[in-house]
């Protein structure tokens, strides 16, 4: 059942507020992912149609959650793309048999393994707070991970968390990042980048 209702108040810095319903009851929680025009910056004052669900904790919020005058466009379901996790583990896979043919020393192994662990948790944590509404973590914070070896990890994330998958500006960037990692590495590997691989043995 659809409802209707006013926004009476909005926390642009945390993307969430609360709803009056006509006719009365409880003031209901919005996340701005709840709308389906995100790029609109909710306004208080703005009349919004919504539907209730749960959140993961059980408590009653806004879904489905449109501005006055604007129609719902049902989400299609989309299946996870299986493509970057593909390139993270044949990437992860080849980064280790270098290391065991001795072509490049078990620091920098370890380094993208440990750096795409802390990648993924921070994808973990990062959703987890868009989900309670919580201070986020920056995106720049996100890319740089990724840029110093996380992208396995991130790649990963965005895939079986289903987070940060659909956004495309931020999808750009990360594989902007996974470019100039790779690209990094490469440069590490040849006669130039010799004398700073050697570093690390």
């Amino acid at each position: 059942m659809r409802l209707k209702g006013k926004l009476i108040n909005w926390n642009e810095a945390k993307a969430f507020g609360f709803i009056a319903p006509n006719g009365g009851g409880e003031h209901v929680f919005i996340h701005k992912n709840a709308l389906a025009n995100r790029s609109r910056t909710p306004k208080v004052n703005d009349v919004i149609t919504f539907s209730i669900a749960k959140d993961k904790q059980g408590r009653y919020c806004a879904d489905e959650a449109t501005f006055s005058g604007e129609k719902l466009k049902k989400k299609q379901a989309n299946k996870p793309s299986h493509f970057s996790i593909y390139v993270s583990v044949i990437f992860l896979l080849l980064l280790t048999a270098a290391y065991f043919l001795g072509n490049i020393p078990q620091k920098l192994v370890l380094t993208y393994f440990g750096v795409s662990f802390i990648t993924f948790i921070a994808y973990a944590f990062d959703k987890s707070k868009a989900q309670r509404g919580a201070w986020r973590t920056a995106e720049s914070t996100l890319h740089m991970l990724s840029l110093i070896g996380g992208w396995p990890g991130a790649a990963i994330a965005q895939q079986r968390l289903r987070h940060k998958s659909q956004k495309r500006a931020f999808r750009n960037m990360f594989w902007f990042t996974v470019v100039i990692n790779v690209g990094a590495l490469f440069w590490l590997l040849s006669p130039k980048g010799s004398v700073f691989l050697s570093m690390l043995q």
